[in-house]
């Protein structure tokens, strides 16, 4: 037999539930020897003019990934872009307008395809590609978001070609030596990460070299995703 009076204690409870969604959107590029990572200047209470991740509220009628697609656009005028899930921020007094959760995504982008940024709404009023290594003081927990985003790409780059997909089509090996070391933040031997690099089979050496620069021309190669498939689960460390 139903309890009429727990039902009602029931729905009491639930009538005050106001905790609500917003979503984070941690965006890496990789440009001239730097990690980046896509900030935009807040236009609007609370942190008006501080610098922070492209993030806001989900409305009620859309998913989580709708609303990470929708909200980078909004923001810095990027789309259609691949983000996922990374970890939710959950701290009572993150905000100090009342408690809101956030779900954190990521994305990994050849920046150089994505360098035109134009907020869409006055949300924000601009958006920048900043170096992970002098990010301003941010808005919120924003600090702590990048810093967990970092530390996924940090243990993903071990069996996943993330590296690769931060770098133009046709790099050097100068050039990926560079995104390993920025992401892992550790200085590696150049001659051995050649060697090992190389050893893996998974580049593929170009009859081009480097164009426009004023020291020796380095030799391009380009990513072999297909071989490189036979590494993933065994992870490349370096």
């Amino acid at each position: 037999m139903l309890n009429l009076k727990k039902i009602v204690v029931l729905k009491n409870n639930l009538a005050h539930f106001n905790s609500v969604f917003s979503v984070d959107c941690v965006i890496f590029g990789f440009d001239e020897g730097e990690l980046k990572i896509l900030l935009i200047e807040r236009n609007t209470v609370p942190y008006i003019n501080w610098w922070a991740l492209p993030g806001n509220l989900i409305n009620q009628n859309e998913t989580l990934d709708a609303s990470a697609n929708r909200i980078l656009y909004e923001l810095t005028g990027v789309k259609d872009v691949l983000m996922e899930q990374y970890f939710t921020f959950d701290g009572v007094k993150r905000h100090p307008q009342g408690r809101i959760l956030t779900v954190a995504y990521y994305a990994i982008l050849r920046l150089s395809t994505h360098k035109t940024l134009k907020p869409v709404t006055d949300f924000a009023k601009d958006a920048a590609w900043i170096n992970v290594k002098e990010l301003p003081k941010l808005a919120f927990d924003h600090q702590q978001i990048v810093e967990k985003g970092l530390e996924k790409i940090k243990n993903q780059i071990k069996n996943q070609p993330i590296a690769f997909e931060l770098l133009p089509e046709k790099f050097t090996l100068t050039q990926i030596q560079q995104v390993y070391e920025l992401i892992l933040d550790k200085k590696l031997d150049k001659r051995n990460f050649r060697k090992k690099i190389l050893n893996f089979n998974i580049l593929k050496e170009l009859d081009e070299k480097q164009e426009g620069v004023s020291f020796r021309a380095a030799t391009l190669y380009k990513f072999d995703k297909r071989k490189y498939t036979q590494f993933f689960g065994k992870g490349i460390s370096f």
